[in-house]
């Protein structure tokens, strides 16, 4: 077979794949550029306003209350999930019966879809029946109204968030397996204790997963929306107003697809920018190999 038969036959072969990126990603991803110049309410054709869109943003008191939550999230969630999926991998690469089961048991919440999650933890919060409430008023203190408090309400997500941490747990037991063990021991010998061990040695092995595991935690909690959608509506009072559920209200509920089209670039700017930044810090700091 020559070389130009082999490269047209691959050509053929990507081409559903081609065909679908062309027309469900580039397409789409350009009529939203252009749609984010214009005022386009979908009954009507689009009217080009150049950049008012983005100016309206700066007056709009929503966009900067789903700025201030989104920001707050992504902090905390990527934080606690951060913590929850090293502790975890590092609990089960210990030699512990039942080991194999527990790694099921942490990565089978990955396996439920979102909304089933978010209507099983809204009965956990729940103010009267919830399992967490009723253990509060067992131990002899009064309930929390998880949802329905401000105080609580973004927070009682950012928990939620961090049950979903199968993924990562398994990056980061892969990670740990390729630690060598000679350093491991070799450190215990010189009488370096657990922690500086796992500070001096394991971390920076595993310095490349801890990375790519922080990159995709940014940008999944930059973009929640299915949790607050269906256990808060972004409430109370607009606690738990994220910005993908402004995209979404302005969108489909107030026919402005030309406002959220705009709000959706300017997500997807910010999280390039995090991501970028991100990259450029672990490029710095993160070392491919243990010392």
């Amino acid at each position: 077979m020559s070389r130009a038969t082999e490269h047209r036959a691959g050509w053929i072969w990507a081409s559903p794949f081609l065909v679908g990126a062309v027309v469900f990603l580039a397409v789409p991803v350009g009529l939203a550029l252009y749609t984010g110049f214009t005022d386009y309410a979908l009954i009507e054709s689009p009217l080009w306003i150049g950049l008012d869109n983005y100016r309206e943003m700066g007056d709009d008191p929503v966009f900067w209350q789903s700025i201030r939550n989104t920001a707050v999230y992504t902090a905390a969630a990527v934080a606690l999930n951060f913590l929850v999926s090293l502790g975890l991998a590092l609990l089960l690469e210990q030699r512990l019966r039942g080991r194999e089961v527990v790694r099921a048991v942490v990565f089978a919440p990955v396996l439920v879809p979102i909304v089933a999650s978010a209507i099983g933890w809204m009965w956990l919060y729940h103010q009267e029946f919830g399992l967490f409430n009723v253990v509060l008023r067992r131990l002899g203190l009064s309930g929390v109204d998880f949802l329905g408090d401000g105080r609580f309400a973004l927070m009682s997500l950012v928990v939620m968030g961090a049950w979903v941490v199968g993924s990562q747990v398994l990056v980061l037991t892969a990670a740990l397996r390729g630690v060598p063990r000679e350093l491991i021991e070799a450190a215990g010998l010189d009488g370096a204790s657990a922690i500086w061990r796992l500070r001096a040695v394991v971390l920076p092995a595993i310095g490349p997963a801890l990375m790519f595991n922080l990159i995709v935690s940014i940008i999944w909690a930059a973009q929640v929306f299915a949790a607050p959608l269906v256990m808060t509506r972004g409430g109370p009072a607009g606690a738990t107003q994220v910005f993908t559920m402004s995209i979404f209200q302005n969108a489909f509920q107030y026919g402005r697809m030309g406002y959220a089209s705009a709000l959706a670039w300017l997500q997807f700017l910010v999280i390039l920018g995090l991501t970028a930044i991100a990259l450029r810090l672990g490029r710095r700091f993160v070392q491919t190999e243990a010392v």
